[in-house]
Parts: structure tokens; sequence; C-alpha cells
């Protein structure tokens, strides 16, 4: 997994790791990693959540907003 960047320094994310067809989450204070498949999520979710992956900001807002399906 990669650390986040957590760029606006307040989010709950603090690794990731992108697949082709998924992305999984690491949280603070967790020891469960989330998977966030298109199976689960959808494709659209799971872009999204790329790009805010490699971004380094809006992951968990995202998340949280959209609550997306997790394996």
């Amino acid at each position: 997994m990669k650390r986040y960047a957590n760029l606006s320094g307040k989010s709950g994310v603090v690794a990731y790791a992108i697949g082709k067809d998924f992305v999984d989450v690491k949280f603070r204070g967790r020891d469960e990693v989330y998977r966030y498949s298109e199976r689960s999520a959808g494709k659209q979710a799971v872009e999204a959540m790329k790009e805010f992956a490699l971004a380094g900001r809006g992951l968990s807002t995202f998340i949280a907003r959209e609550q997306p399906g997790y394996e």
C-alpha cells in the first residue's frame, strides 16, 4: 500500500492501493483494509476514488458522501 498524501491534513485515510478495477483503502485507527471494486462500488466511483487517491485530497470525503459499497 502507498501512504496517502493527506494534503488537507484532516483525512481519515492513511494508505491506499490501486488495481485495475479496485481501490484498497486503509483508514486511521482501523486494522482492516477496505476494497472498493467496480463490482461493489461501480466503475465511476472506483475511477473517481483512484483520482482522489493519486491527488492526495478528497478521498475520505468522497467515501463519506457517496458511501460506495466495499467488499
